[in-house]
């Protein structure tokens, strides 16, 4: 099958890396000459323009992999680019709210918006990605060797209408907040409770065999500890990507209290100003371990 990717960052080039070993054709265009680089020798053929991505693609099935900040302005382009009857599929971090309307601006335009939530980060190219799908049926059909090969076993489903698979992206990572952030504080109580030089890594090591607590985050932090028993060099800020923070927003909505997501939430934000303690390290370490972001990311913004 024959797909054209936008956004060779992190996710995208690792994904647009998978798709091309699993045989399919995958051109891709980033306005980065650095980022395009990069894919030499992977079977991903690169281009320096979207006119030329699109002039590889007899059907024009293109992924945007881009920052949310960024997807309205390249939808905007692409509307104005493709033909009738072409798929763009966000896959990035939106706001379902905002995928909702853009894809009626794509209807319009004869188009297909397909939302999909996707999450795996930097472990994705050896494990898969998790996809969370949402719009016309139609088209998820038709990518559907795209998602087969993106994914694990049973790692992608249509959740239905259009929104609907960036909303259980988007609630995917709250949870994972305040997942995170309870393994945060365990560790820290281990780490400054009763007994003196625990080995943290020793009991994530423990947990993981046979513990109802065992989790591929925890897998992480044992990880992460192992190598870095005290976190040296982390300053403990952790930076929010928004996401969490539409999810609390839409529970206000619907009048849902989340006390453990928002506890996380608060916390998170509390370290960008000055709050940090042994639990927010690791909590920082984690998203370095799992998304590959700077290990001091939070006091770069």
């Amino acid at each position: 099958m024959t797909i054209g990717f936008i956004g060779l960052g992190k996710m995208g080039s690792n994904m647009s890396k998978r798709l091309a070993a699993a045989g399919h054709e995958v051109a891709a265009y980033d306005p980065s000459e650095s980022a395009r680089q990069v894919m030499d020798g992977s079977g991903v053929v690169t281009v320096d323009s979207r006119d030329a991505l699109l002039d590889k693609l007899d059907r024009q099935l293109l992924w945007m992999m881009i920052p949310s900040q960024f997807v309205d302005e390249e939808l905007d382009v692409l509307l104005e680019a493709v033909k009738p009857g072409a798929v763009i599929v966000d896959g990035g971090n939106s706001d379902y709210r905002l995928s909702i309307e853009r894809a009626y601006r794509a209807a319009k335009a004869d188009v297909v918006y397909l939302d999909v939530g996707t999450s795996g980060g930097i472990l994705g190219p050896e494990h898969g990605y998790s996809l969370m799908i949402g719009g016309d049926e139609q088209a998820v059909t038709e990518l559907t060797p795209i998602f087969n090969d993106l994914s694990p076993t049973d790692g992608w489903h249509h959740f239905g209408q259009s929104g609907s698979g960036h909303f259980v992206k988007m609630t995917h990572n709250a949870i994972e907040y305040g997942l995170m952030q309870s393994y945060g504080e365990g560790y820290r109580l281990l780490r400054d409770g009763p007994f003196e030089d625990l080995d943290l890594a020793a009991a994530g090591n423990v947990w993981q065999h046979g513990s109802i607590i065992k989790s591929l985050l925890n897998q992480l932090a044992a990880e992460a500890l192992s190598d870095n028993p005290t976190l040296d060099g982390v300053d403990g800020e952790v930076a929010e990507s928004g996401e969490t923070r539409w999810a609390l927003e839409v529970a206000a909505e619907h009048e849902l209290n989340l006390p453990a997501i928002q506890a996380a939430f608060d916390t998170r934000l509390a370290s960008q100003n000055g709050q940090i303690n042994f639990a927010t390290k690791l909590v920082a370490a984690l998203r370095n371990k799992f998304g590959g972001h700077d290990i001091n990311e939070g006091s770069n913004q």
